[in-house]
């Protein structure tokens, strides 16, 4: 959340910077993850600053307010993915990114399935649109680990590269958007244009996700989830 909720206060201030461009999304250089998605610790929020905490609505568990930011936001976004991304770190990307570039090493995890919930960031909508419906039934139902090759035979991403070229490679494509390189105004359109028609969709798409999560939190599959995490087991389903 606290992470989701700084990504938000970046686009709300390169929105009105002119002298920002283009924004790129990647993990620590010196960690292994991009992101190792959604955190599950008992007292969590508690943890948080208050400042902080009074701007979270604990209720978008979906994040609506950010995936709609991103899918808003004017100026291109490329997200480097060098390491593992794992359920929120990946369906944020799927709908906030315009580019995705991934290092040969990291993989993918759909893991919603594996915590007894449902996907979020408008994947639901997302990833059947881009893979197909059987495809992402697939990808979702069973919740397997995704190389970053396969990720890119799947169309989930624009380039595999070894991950001493990835960062290199995201800021000269970046370069290429702007002036002298790039129309920013024109590749500005083309987005705009492009997310137009679809933003109803991901808005409700996004409130049945928050309706599902909602539900999906509050069974016993999910709490059994939760243990097994902890005890570092499988967990043991019962269908409620």
């Amino acid at each position: 959340y606290v992470s989701f909720l700084e990504i938000f206060t970046v686009l709300e201030d390169m929105e009105k910077d002119k002298d920002a461009k283009v924004l790129i999304i990647t993990g620590n250089p010196e960690g292994k993850a991009f992101s190792s998605g959604g955190y599950f610790e008992p007292n969590y929020f508690e943890k948080i600053q208050k400042e902080i905490r009074m701007e979270i609505d604990l209720m978008d568990i979906a994040q609506k307010k950010l995936c709609m930011a991103l899918w808003k936001f004017s100026k291109p976004v490329i997200a480097a993915i060098n390491g593992l991304a794992i359920g929120g770190a990946i369906t944020m990307p799927l709908s906030g990114a315009d580019l995705i570039y991934i290092a040969e090493d990291a993989w993918l995890g759909f893991y919603f399935s594996k915590r007894a919930i449902i996907p979020e960031f408008s994947a639901s909508f997302m990833l059947p649109f881009l893979v197909g419906f059987q495809k992402a039934k697939e990808i979702c139902f069973f919740g397997d680990k995704i190389t970053a090759q396969k990720a890119f035979e799947l169309g989930l991403v624009n380039k595999v590269l070894p991950r001493e070229e990835l960062i290199p490679y995201a800021r000269e494509q970046a370069l290429r958007l702007i002036p002298p390189k790039g129309p920013s105004l024109s590749i500005k359109l083309m987005k705009k244009t492009m997310h137009a028609y679809f933003i109803d969709i991901l808005d409700k798409t996004l409130d049945l996700e928050n309706k599902g999560l909602r539900k999906a939190f509050r069974t016993k599959d999910f709490n059994e989830s939760m243990r097994a995490l902890k005890d570092k087991r499988d967990p043991i389903f019962i269908g409620r």
